[in-house]
């Protein structure tokens, strides 16, 4: 373990307990050295961002606005056209819409569960019989933690997490972050809950600082310059540099939005869309599900892929829209969501192509479930696990199409129906060399099964 405290001294039996981090006689650089070469094989060095619209985004408003339906039913704010012909978005998405031959909609992915817990599970296990979501089981197969940089594999990123201005935004991270019946262990690591990726980067803290994030990067920082300093890293080689950037450099860089050009920041920033007058603003409910931090949420996944995480969820609430003075109506709901999801994800599709990353970030946007083809009294579309709205962005993989079709009243698949499974198989095929997994040992054959045995999505890998 490498201990870290406010007063730490930097020496060479500071830097000797690097190299002994790891386990069962070997250093954490002997560790990665190997796991340089074994893992390269079949873990691809790939990333997939899920951005979960938590509490149920309508497919009308969104993906699939069925303008010819009657007017309860269709796009209540009509549709726009897109960058694929013929093809239309709800009308709140304009910069999404100048996206969409970098995406592929699925109008035909169904589950039928229309209840908010067993839907949020099911549809982040992509089905699977051990219940754990898919970044459990991505990092069950192939490890915790990134060899190369030492990053967590598998985070979450709430409101919380990209800063503690934004404490209070609700997220449902246990509907998330499930493991089944797979270890605890696997569970990912909360970004704005602290604790967890303490010890998967094999870091031992005082426990005063472990929800101090602030704290820990300024020490981890400190840390990093009198090892340069000292001049101890010269003398190191390759994979004992490496294991001390993975305890260092890794993490600090990574979660500071700091290091991202004010610019950028600025285009992916949200905070314009707070509840205002006239949007439910004396409602708490409205100042609960504000967007105001997803531009940076989305943000900070793109840093975590950059840094070596393979699996990162983006929470947004605020889409369970019953109306009813609870809850949003339609209305309020998506004036108060639709513009914030709008301008953060075409930052974000933006953001990857100008860094080359198109090929490497797959982002899929979905929720638990869809919203009932007609409005009910209270001016809202109620639960409807019939069709989900499932988006993929990016990956390299085949974009700029519509997989399925929904009926005309925008409730059923009636062409390519996808299924929970299929969306697994395809994130798994994505992130892994199936053929060279094959051959792994140590990777339980009830896991093996779920990532090798399953039918990608035949439009977007074969």
């Amino acid at each position: 373990m490498l201990n870290i405290k406010s007063n730490t001294k930097m020496n060479r039996r500071s830097l000797l307990q690097v190299g002994t981090a790891g386990i069962a006689g070997l250093s954490l650089a002997q560790v990665m050295e190997a796991r340089a070469s074994s893992q390269s094989r079949f873990v691809k060095n790939r990333s997939v961002v899920v951005l979960n619209l938590q509490g149920g985004p309508t497919q009308f408003e969104t993906f699939d606005p069925k303008m010819d339906a009657p007017s309860e039913i269709r796009s209540i704010f009509g549709q726009i056209s897109t960058s694929l012909p013929g093809v239309n978005f709800g009308s709140q998405l304009p910069r999404i819409a100048r996206h969409a031959h970098r995406m592929t909609v699925v109008r035909s992915y169904r589950h039928g569960i229309s209840s908010h817990g067993p839907a949020a599970y099911h549809v982040m296990a992509g089905g699977n019989s051990t219940g754990a979501q898919m970044g459990a089981v991505y990092t069950r197969a192939g490890g915790l933690t990134n060899p190369a940089t030492g990053m967590p594999r598998n985070m979450v990123v709430t409101a919380e997490g990209v800063g503690e201005t934004y404490k209070g935004i609700y997220a449902s991270v246990e509907r998330v972050s499930q493991t089944g019946s797979l270890p605890a262990s696997y569970k990912p690591f909360n970004l704005g809950g602290g604790g967890e990726l303490v010890d998967n980067m094999k870091l031992s803290l005082d426990p005063s600082r472990l929800g101090d994030r602030r704290g820990l990067l300024t020490e981890l920082d400190s840390l990093k310059r009198k090892a340069d300093q000292s001049g101890l890293l010269k003398s190191a080689d390759k994979f004992q540099q490496q294991a001390f950037d993975v305890l260092i450099k890794g993490v600090s860089q990574a979660f500071d939005l700091n290091q991202e050009d004010p610019a950028l920041i600025e285009r992916y920033d949200t905070v314009d869309f707070a509840s205002k007058p006239g949007v439910m603003a004396r409602n708490e409910y409205a100042k609960q599900f504000t967007p105001i931090a997803l531009g940076k949420q989305l943000l900070m996944a793109r840093r975590l892929c950059e840094a070596g995480c393979g699996f990162v969820t983006v929470c947004c609430g605020g889409w369970d829209m019953h109306g009813g003075g609870k809850e949003f109506t339609m209305v309020d709901g998506l004036n108060t969501l639709m513009p914030a999801v709008d301008r953060a994800v075409s930052a974000f599709i933006d953001d990857i192509h100008q860094r080359g990353l198109q090929d490497e970030i797959l982002l899929v946007i979905t929720g638990e479930f869809g919203r009932t083809p007609r409005i009910n009294k209270n001016g809202g579309r109620d639960h409807w696990g019939n069709l989900c709205p499932i988006v993929f962005v990016g990956g390299g993989l085949p974009m700029g199409q519509v997989i399925g079709q929904s009926d005309k009243h925008g409730g059923e698949p009636t062409s390519d129906p996808i299924s929970s499974s299929n969306v697994l198989s395809t994130v798994m095929h994505y992130l892994f060399d199936v053929g060279e997994l094959r051959v792994q040992t140590g990777i339980p054959k009830e896991v093996e099964s779920l990532i090798v045995d399953g039918n990608p999505i035949a439009q977007l890998i074969s």
